[in-house]
């Protein structure tokens, strides 16, 4: 089974995604983490050089054939992976999406420590970026509630995770 994990950047993909991957026993992926090996520069470097639109194609591109050629698979999505070119469509067709919501105070504390990291958050001043995070969320959400599994990630341990997938 192939498992998508999506929600707001910060929302704890990568650490379940890696621990849920462990435990099952089937590869897992960083969307992100592949296209910066595949493109050979950061995700930074990327939008700042070839622009946002660029990285979404790419990264729908990424999703697809890592799909394809994994039919067991944690695959953990980038922020906003959901919500272009139809991502969210083909990835509920090609196995189960699982939203990890975070809740927005928890996403504020931890992207403040990793803000220069992150090509949407490094221009905005600490002091507005719980607005922004709210704001994103709430465009994001239409596309974020269409996963197969909403868990709330404040309180998420493995074994409730593993309990969801396997009643979805």
């Amino acid at each position: 089974m192939r498992i998508y994990l999506i929600g707001f950047m910060g929302s704890g993909k990568s650490h379940w995604g890696t621990r849920l991957a462990e435990r099952l026993g089937v590869p897992f992926f960083d969307l992100d983490d592949v296209i910066v090996r595949q493109e050979g520069k950061a995700i930074t470097e990327i939008f700042a050089e070839n622009g946002e639109e660029y990285f979404r194609l790419l990264e729908k591109n990424v999703l697809e054939s890592l799909s394809e050629v994994n039919e067991e698979v944690i695959i953990s999505c980038g922020g906003g992976t959901p919500c272009f070119y139809g991502n969210i469509d083909y990835m509920r067709e090609k196995g189960k999406v699982v939203w990890l919501n975070t809740d927005s105070n928890t996403l504020v504390a931890r992207l403040l420590k990793e803000k220069m990291k992150r090509p949407l958050l490094r221009q905005i001043p600490d002091e507005e970026l719980k607005a922004f995070i709210v704001k994103k969320l709430h465009d994001r959400k239409l596309y974020y509630e269409q996963a197969h599994i909403t868990v709330p990630e404040d309180q998420l341990n493995l074994e409730q995770l593993i309990e969801a997938i396997n009643h979805a």
